[in-house]
């Protein structure tokens, strides 16, 4: 796989990245953990080794919280946007969704965790299958 930076950053711009891929296992999950921290239904993830993603922004590195025993949850202090989850393993899962371009092919979730805390009416597709060019999302 050829290497791809990744920018992105949150809603004000305050906390930039840049992270060198490939992504690693894009994914999605519907956690009650990924639910309260993004207030969606359903996170989007992918991951970088830490050594690998650079904190580009005015900000610098994000504030965190500590979520569980292996991973911090990371935001923008300023504006609040969720930003992704850096794990006590050398890893940095960031949100699709804060990249400044999540449509490309290889952030397309491969599978989802946790579909037992979707709630029934919630469906995702994360079938290999791309939608035509007029289908929305």
């Amino acid at each position: 796989m050829t290497e791809t930076i990744y920018g992105g950053g949150c809603l004000c711009g305050w906390i930039r990245y840049e992270a060198i891929g490939p992504a690693d296992n894009p994914h999605t999950c519907s956690c009650r953990q990924c639910q309260q921290y993004t207030g969606a239904l359903t996170a989007a993830w992918a991951g970088f080794p830490s050594d690998s993603v650079r904190w580009t922004g005015p900000g610098g590195a994000p504030a965190t919280f500590r979520s569980s025993e292996i991973t911090r949850r990371a935001f923008c202090p300023k504006c609040g946007s969720s930003i992704g989850a850096l794990d006590d393993a050398p890893t940095i899962e960031l949100l699709i969704g804060g990249f400044d371009e999540p449509d490309q092919a290889a952030l397309r979730p491969r599978g989802h965790s946790f579909v037992d805390r979707q709630p029934g009416w919630w469906h995702l597709d994360t079938g290999a299958a791309e939608p035509e060019a007029d289908e929305p999302l």
